[in-house]
């Protein structure tokens, strides 16, 4: 039985303050860390660490902790994970009301068990209910798109994205994080769709056809991008910065000196300073320091999102960072 999630079915209002939505799957990740040599067939003595993630509730969370109006449309099951992980969107403001709840079934987790030297030895992935997007359940869902003034996406089911784009063309603009080479093939018939789109270099690579290597070939590929009718392209260039290319503005931005813990979750950081741009009417250039500063925020600290992120902090950090800024 699918039941939904949250006290919209209550009679609560909808809020008509300008929102975002995000659309994917969320997953508990669970880490065993042993503390010595790690014996298969044996209990082996460490410790246990619970999260939250999956690319785009990492993008929701993000935007949800500096202020932003923000809605998720995930998939969890009638689980204590998947309770859980509607209290914890409570707590930060973030709106699930909207997410499908499986009743009976696991909320998508992913299990792993690390030695003691930090190697993953084994593993278990549960993500069996995370392709329950039925059309139906995406057109009940009709005013919430179409009241978005962006929707995000990852790349993780391609037919259901697609399903969105094509029924949902010119309701909102989309926003596509490819989030791997892979996972970006499919995608290449649907980029036409998107208003704008992150992809780190190899994503690029696997979107455009060709390599991707020097300055030429960067500006290259967001001539060809915009030439498919994006609007907005911004390419991860890992440690060389972030491209970005909107017809009229284009260039290369480089945060100088930026410490690194833990790079999980920086591009899931950008996307969402993306998002912030967008929803107070940003410049690109100052966009991109925003997302940038996000990014940097995110990879100075263990955890995939940062506890202490907030808007007033990351605006603090990007004022304090030293920028290298190329302009074209």
């Amino acid at each position: 039985m699918i039941v939904l999630a949250g006290v919209e079915r209550n009679g609560k209002m909808k809020s008509k303050e300008p929102y975002v939505l995000v659309f994917g799957v969320s997953i508990c990740d669970i880490f065993g860390f042993t503390q010595c040599e790690f014996k298969p067939y044996n209990s082996n003595p460490g410790a246990v660490k619970v999260s939250f993630g999956g690319v785009c509730r990492n993008i929701a969370e993000n935007m949800a902790r500096i202020g932003m109006k923000t809605k998720l449309i995930s998939i969890v099951g009638d689980d204590a994970n998947g309770h859980s992980m509607l209290a914890h969107a409570q707590r930060i403001n973030l709106d699930m009301d909207d997410t499908l709840v499986i009743e009976g079934k696991s909320t998508p987790t992913y299990l792993a068990v690390l030695d003691d030297k930090g190697e993953m030895v084994s593993a278990v992935v549960d993500l069996k209910i995370a392709d329950k997007f039925s059309e139906e359940f995406i057109d009940s869902k009709a005013d919430v798109i179409t009241g978005a003034e962006y929707m995000f996406f990852d790349a993780d089911n391609p037919s259901t994205v697609e399903y969105i784009v094509k029924k949902y063309k010119g309701a909102t603009k989309f926003v596509l994080d490819p989030v791997s080479a892979a996972k970006a093939v499919p995608m290449r018939d649907l980029i036409s769709y998107f208003h704008t789109i992150k992809p780190n270099r190899h994503e690029a690579e696997a979107l455009c056809g060709f390599a991707i290597e020097s300055q030429e070939d960067v500006r290259r590929a967001g001539k060809y991008f915009r030439e498919l009718g994006v609007e907005n392209v911004f390419l991860s260039l890992d440690a060389d910065g972030i491209y970005y290319h909107n017809g009229e503005e284009e260039g290369i931005i480089k945060a100088l000196d930026i410490p690194v813990v833990n790079v999980t979750g920086a591009g899931d950081a950008l996307v969402a300073g993306i998002g912030h741009g967008y929803m107070n009417n940003l410049g690109m250039e100052e966009t991109v320091k925003y997302a940038v500063a996000m990014s940097a925020i995110t990879i100075s600290h263990a955890e995939t999102i940062h506890p202490e992120l907030d808007y007033p902090f990351v605006q603090a950090y990007k004022d304090s960072l030293k920028w290298e800024v190329v302009k074209f």
